[in-house]
């Protein structure tokens, strides 16, 4: 099969379709998407080498569960044991031997096939296009908020970054409060966000009054600066991306505020795949270019220009 391998570089390969452990099931991908941790996984984060890619709708080629066989799938990406403390705990996301899709010792999805296990696979419902489908686990990650803080209609919420993120986030959250505002550098990426009622702010502008709750969703030391100064006392600032680089934090602000910094990764599947279905998150004006896996190169490199959101790759029909 060809698949799109780093390995101090990125090359195009062919290596053999995977044999799928027990308990997992071998998936034809039909289309993936670049996210932002697949070019940092160039950059040297995680440590990562081999096949890139965790946003992904397939088909199950091979499983032992029939129900499954030849479903339109999406699947989590954190592979667990089952067995430690944490799953223990029903903190799966945290298992202490976790591998996870494309990111840490798990081969990616931009290749033809990839396995995972039965128990992280979820049906695509029949409404959602492939294209749209590949936006249901970074999509899941917005929707990771809601479980780790209750938002409620009155809550000023602020996101700030227009990028891949940033986007669906401010979408999701403006399902709980439409007091949801979008901070951003890009006028035609804010536009999008607009066009769909959300309150949007260039980032050069004078933002008054404080926040209930800010969303980091740039990966940089002046966003986090921005969501400190923006946020109430006693409120609360969501990390939404990853850095390889750390952050500068000013303990000062955080603790005469006693503010709440909480981090935040993957999330659920169900509401994702619900509001993708029903069409309350609008994820289509965000394709900006789709590819062959053959031309993966180059979409990596374009996925990297600020004037793109979501690259996506046709793997297969």
């Amino acid at each position: 099969m060809k698949a799109l391998v780093f390995d101090t570089a990125l090359k195009i390969m062919d290596l053999p379709i995977p044999v799928p452990a027990p308990g997992e099931a071998l998936i034809r991908v039909l289309s993936a998407g670049i996210c932002r941790t697949d070019i940092e996984i160039k950059r040297g984060y995680m440590n990562f080498h081999g096949i890139l890619g965790h946003e992904f709708v397939g088909i199950v080629e091979r499983s032992r569960n029939s129900y499954l066989m030849g479903k339109r799938v999406v699947g989590e990406i954190n592979c667990v044991c089952g067995q430690c403390v944490y799953c223990k705990m029903e903190m799966p996301r945290h298992c202490l031997n976790r591998t996870v899709l494309g990111i840490h010792n798990r081969p990616g999805v931009f290749a033809e096939y990839v396995t995972l296990p039965e128990e992280n696979i979820h049906l695509v419902p029949n409404t959602i296009r492939d294209d749209v489908a590949v936006f249901t686990e970074p999509l899941a990650a917005a929707f990771r908020i809601v479980e780790q803080i209750p938002i409620a209609a009155d809550d000023r919420v602020i996101v700030l970054g227009d990028g891949r993120l940033g986007q669906l986030v401010a979408q999701a959250l403006w399902l709980y409060s439409k007091n949801t505002l979008c901070v951003g550098k890009h006028a035609w990426k804010l536009a999008l966000l607009s066009s769909l009622g959300i309150t949007t702010v260039h980032a050069d502008e004078e933002i008054e009054g404080k926040a209930d709750v800010v969303v980091e969703a740039t990966g940089t030391a002046m966003g986090l600066d921005m969501a400190i100064s923006l946020v109430r006392p006693e409120g609360t600032i969501i990390l939404k991306t990853t850095r390889e680089k750390g952050f500068h934090l000013d303990a000062v602000d955080t603790v005469v505020n006693e503010v709440r910094i909480i981090g935040s990764r993957c999330g659920p599947f169900r509401p994702a795949l619900e509001a993708l279905a029903m069409g309350t998150v609008e994820t289509r004006p965000m394709i900006s270019e789709s590819y062959p896996l053959e031309d993966a190169l180059q979409a990596m490199a374009r996925a990297e220009d600020p004037d793109v959101l979501k690259i996506i790759l046709h793997v297969s029909s």
